[in-house]
């Protein structure tokens, strides 16, 4: 791979040193990480938050319609920037009440509770929406045989609902992956900033971030053909489904 590199002139993106190859690569696995983290964590918020505002008491509903608006109304950037910097600080606030000294948060799993919190906001609207069209009668059904509320939601809900929650789930996998991005502006070596510190060091910054467009393309390429495989499978036998 070096060798085909070198031999078409781009020996900047070379794995091994003076090359920044291997640079990149890390930050494009720390992306990797990141997204698949998030978008686990935001998945269990997104499940939690939609049967707390369908099923859930007044307060819980009204809770979380809180949370929803103000994660999808503030943008992205700057809810990142207050969770991580406001979110550190309240952590070693309270450890210093209980006589701790204070913590460096790991920046791995920062940036994933930080996007799966604002990424369960959004999930939390797809599943609700998603669990909204299981007719109500195949819930009433489980109910006359007997299954309790969280057998009901596994054998009924969870798999007549996933087919509706597929294309608004796989199309926030996408955003997921491209927000890691974002988290470049606190100092989180990603995939961006991975191509910054490279592209500042060489001065080829056309290359580097050329080849960081194709990484990100190629991430989303494949993610695309997962995703209309899983949606394929799921949605069988569905009306109007080829």
């Amino acid at each position: 791979m070096d060798a085909l590199l070198i031999s078409l002139g781009l020996d900047v993106l070379t794995l091994e040193p003076p090359g920044w190859g291997g640079v990149l690569l890390t930050g494009f696995i720390n992306s990797v990480y990141i997204a698949v983290g998030a978008y686990l964590l935001g998945m269990a918020i997104g499940i939690a938050g939609a049967c707390g505002k369908l099923y859930g008491g007044l307060v819980t509903r009204d809770l979380l319609e809180v949370y929803t608006t103000v994660v999808r109304a503030v943008p992205e950037l700057v809810l990142i920037l207050i969770l991580y910097y406001a979110g550190t600080d309240g952590i070693n606030r309270l450890l210093a009440l209980g006589g701790y000294g204070p913590v460096d948060i790991n920046g791995l799993v920062a940036g994933i509770v930080v996007l799966g919190f604002v990424l369960g906001a959004y999930l939390t609207e797809v599943i609700r929406g998603a669990i909204k069209a299981v007719p109500p009668g195949e819930i009433e059904a489980g109910r006359s045989y007997g299954m309790g509320p969280l057998m009901i939601f596994r054998r009924i809900i969870f798999p007549a609902m996933l087919p509706h929650a597929l294309p608004g789930l796989g199309n926030y996998w996408l955003t997921t992956t491209k927000d890691t991005a974002l988290l470049a502006v606190v100092g989180f070596t990603e995939l961006t900033l991975a191509t910054r510190q490279a592209a500042g060091a060489s001065k080829h910054y056309l290359t580097f971030f050329l080849a960081a467009g194709a990484i990100y393309l190629t991430l989303s390429i494949v993610s695309g053909i997962i995703i209309k495989v899983i949606e394929s499978r799921y949605r069988r036998g569905m009306a109007g489904h080829a």
